[in-house]
């Protein structure tokens, strides 16, 4: 056989196991969100119930999750003080268990939702990680990643954006947080 042939199997086989990898999720304490296909406003909310957690847990309220063909495959939320850790932010937690998830370093596939404009740093990681469409909530005048780069686009270039789905009860959530902070 020749090397083009062995590649060509190896990727065939490689393409069979993680389909049947992802078909198996839900069998393995995964979550999978009904049958059908899910609109962003249902997977935003999932995305408001881990912001629910760090609100619960004493951190900034944003929460993410990372959908493969219709399931959710990851989920995250901000850890920034429970683990001293000032990158632990609710998409790069998200984008690192799904990458454990899929076994790979980027998500060509995938869609990640955050509750908040992601800031430049997360923004960094979606572009590496090849992500194909990232939805966010409300927007972060002071963090976001638009105080920084303005109208150019940090994300990878066949990246789409969505923006505002939820984005009064994303807000209301950071709200609540801040003022009872105050």
């Amino acid at each position: 056989m020749s090397f083009f042939e062995v590649f060509t199997e190896y990727a065939d086989l490689y393409s069979k196991a993680k389909y049947l990898y992802l078909k198996a999720l839900p069998f393995r304490g995964w979550s999978v969100i009904g049958p059908g296909f899910m609109d962003d406003t249902h997977f935003m909310k999932e995305a408001l119930k881990q912001a629910r957690e760090a609100y619960d847990a004493g951190e900034v309220p944003v929460g993410a999750v990372v959908v493969w063909d219709n399931k959710i495959i990851a989920r995250g939320h901000n850890q920034v003080e429970r683990l001293n850790d000032s990158t632990a932010h609710a998409e790069m937690i998200a984008l690192t268990s799904a990458f454990n998830t899929l076994g790979s370093k980027y998500l060509p596939e995938a869609v990640l939702y955050v509750t908040v404009e992601p800031c430049l740093m997360c923004c960094g990681a979606m572009y590496w990680s090849k992500i194909k469409r990232i939805v966010y909530g409300a927007e972060d005048v002071k963090n976001g990643y638009r105080k920084t780069t303005g109208e150019n686009f940090p994300f990878h270039p066949k990246a789409e954006v969505t923006k505002g789905i939820l984005a009064d009860e994303c807000a209301q959530l950071m709200k609540d947080f801040f003022i009872a902070r105050r």
